[in-house]
């Protein structure tokens, strides 16, 4: 039976965040739903999957139920299938930050970069002026991505401010666009980049995954697959799952974990 997979975030102030790990695991346990969420001060983040209804049930929940008390009220949201259940269990994990940086002066909830919807992407990134910057690790960037976009060689996100300092400069790149997973990355990056004096700096809301939804095959610069985090390994264009009978050497065992929690080996858990 098909599963319905949801991808979320959001960055807000959740400074109550450790007493809603188990209202929320229970939630998501009632539910007969499986996945990963993370919770930290700074906000939410998290993929899950289960049947229509019980995505839908806990969906509406989290935006409108008293447990967060309408503070998702902005939540960065995807949905797409799985023929078969993409995670073992379920997992609510506390931690210091929902995506980590380890830069504790970046705050996405005090000021990001401009929000690019998919249908104008195409555009953005054609312009000559532009620096186009892929946030994720390598071995993910190897499976695909958009074409003519820089590469930085990252294997954790945590060295995104290193190569900045050491390869960009706010008199040089004067327009930087970057994109990630599901648009998380890539939005604490561009609070990373305007707090280093960069000026214009945009990033793909919702991420490849919202490209490859909405923008036609046809009309694409999406070269290759999209890494996720779970067992389904990679998606292409209209979100279709790969086929199962391939294999990759370099993402054996990387399964699981949303785009956050395997990038960063949960070093920054702060309870299991």
């Amino acid at each position: 039976m098909p599963h319905k997979v949801a991808a979320f975030y959001q960055f807000v102030a959740l400074p109550d965040f450790e007493a809603l790990r188990e209202p929320l695991r229970n939630m998501c346990g009632a539910l007969g739903i499986k996945g990963i969420v993370l919770l930290a001060s700074e906000g939410i983040n998290g993929t899950v999957a289960g049947t229509d209804a019980a995505i839908d049930a806990l969906i509406n929940q989290l935006q409108n139920g008293d447990l967060f008390g309408k503070r998702l009220d902005n939540l960065e949201l995807k949905f797409s299938t799985a023929a078969d259940m993409p995670f073992n269990r379920m997992k609510v994990r506390l931690k210091k930050e929902i995506v980590r940086l380890g830069d504790p002066q970046t705050d996405p909830n005090e000021k990001v970069g401009v929000y690019v919807d998919a249908k104008d992407w195409n555009a953005l990134v054609a312009q000559p002026d532009v620096l186009v910057i892929d946030t994720r690790n390598a071995f993910e960037v190897e499976m695909g991505s958009f074409e003519g976009a820089l590469d930085p060689h990252l294997t954790r996100f945590g060295e995104f401010p290193e190569y900045a300092s050491r390869a960009l400069d706010p008199n040089t790149h004067k327009k930087i666009a970057m994109f990630c997973t599901g648009g998380i990355r890539c939005e604490k990056a561009s609070s990373y980049l305007l707090s280093q004096g960069f000026k214009e700096v945009y990033h793909l809301k919702g991420g490849i995954l919202k490209y490859l939804e909405e923008i036609p095959q046809d009309q694409s610069l999406w070269r290759g697959e999209c890494f996720v985090f779970d067992q389904r390994i990679a998606l292409g264009h209209g979100l279709s799952e790969r086929d199962k009978s391939r294999t990759d050497q370099n993402i054996q065992g990387i399964t699981d974990a949303t785009e956050i929690d395997m990038s960063e080996q949960s070093q920054d858990s702060l309870n299991d």
